[in-house]
């Protein structure tokens, strides 16, 4: 079926529009100004509870609304395919990721950067959902179940790693075990919150839905938008960890998010899933962490630079992502699903 699509010319202005759309989205562009701000090194600065704050709000927002979403649908085939497709891309990507990286850095570094890619992006997500609903592309409440099922196989497939090669240097203590880690992904504050407010929105369901529409849709982009504000900055603090990394390194951190989409797309393809949802599991599969997974990567994974993983991620996978990624996604599901 795909050999059908190849023979259709690339719409590159259908892209260009999608691209400029997106660009001209009042989050991205506080995305944009603050990573402007960061670099021309001015004192601007979001104090480190209010970006908590706004952190767990938005993760609030999007379990409620999937809760709410979760309420109306119910369990379907639907939902089991979105999340089986999720699972399975949670312990695929890094797997093949960690094969990939292994031959171009040292074990540990392979290890925490396949971890990194592995996991997924709550705030990329969020940009998402923010995108299709201005697209008036619709989705289902379940992808944000799938985005919380799809952050800890990475982590716990690091440590399953990183152990096997310490039994092998008995020098290098076993510093955190997979119970422990297994034990702290379960119990991230983040994650629960996450799934106790889809659980609310599902016990509640319309009524719950009409009480917290002031709270979880009218200020949800605008919270949004502050967030990515301080996203930029942080962002802009983390280019200089790109200078003197391996250019293949620097090839990964952007070939691999599109290819790890591809893969999402075939299987959201061969599932037949929606538009909307294909494109929100085509995201999941193309983000990469740069909270949950490096706070836990360090305890874990001592031995790997924080600076390597978390500024291939951060100071420059997220940029392109929330900037052109998502236009490019969605440009291509379209291409191969409609």
């Amino acid at each position: 079926m795909i050999r059908n699509y190849l023979l259709f010319p690339i719409d590159k202005n259908l892209y260009d529009r999608a691209v400029l759309n997106n660009f001209f989205d009042p989050a991205i562009l506080f995305f944009i100004f603050g990573i402007v701000a960061g670099l021309i090194k001015s004192n601007l600065e979001i104090p480190q509870q209010i970006s908590k704050f706004l952190s767990l709000y938005l993760l609030m927002a999007l379990g409620l609304k999937g809760g709410f979403a979760l309420s109306q649908s119910g369990l379907t085939q639907d939902v089991a395919k979105g999340l089986g497709a999720a699972i399975f891309l949670a312990f695929l990507v890094p797997a093949v990721g960690y094969q990939i990286l292994k031959r171009i850095t040292g074990p540990f570094d392979a290890a925490a950067i396949a971890a990194t890619y592995g996991s997924v992006s709550a705030v990329t997500f969020m940009a998402t959902v923010q995108y299709l609903d201005g697209q008036k592309i619709p989705y289902s409440g379940h992808m944000s179940a799938a985005m919380a099922v799809m952050e800890s196989p990475a982590i716990l497939l690091a440590v399953f790693w990183v152990n096997g090669i310490r039994k092998k240097i008995s020098a290098v203590p076993h510093v955190h075990t997979l119970k422990q880690t297994l034990h702290e992904s379960l119990t991230d504050g983040a994650q629960l919150l996450l799934l106790g407010a889809m659980l609310v929105g599902m016990l509640s369901g319309d009524q719950g839905k009409a009480m917290m529409a002031p709270f979880s849709v009218d200020l949800f982009k605008g919270m949004l938008a502050f967030f990515l504000l301080d996203m930029g900055l942080t962002a802009a603090r983390n280019f200089h960890n790109l200078k003197g990394n391996s250019p293949f390194l620097i090839a990964y951190a952007i070939l691999g998010p599109i290819a790890h989409s591809f893969i999402a797309l075939m299987l959201a393809q061969a599932l037949g899933m929606s538009l909307g949802d294909s494109l929100l599991l085509m995201v999941l599969a193309a983000s990469a962490s740069y909270i949950a997974v490096p706070a836990a990567l360090k305890l874990a994974i001592p031995e790997a630079s924080p600076s390597l993983y978390l500024g291939l991620s951060l100071g420059l996978t997220f940029p392109l992502n929330i900037i052109f990624g998502i236009p490019f996604y969605d440009f291509m599901a379209r291409w191969v699903i409609n």
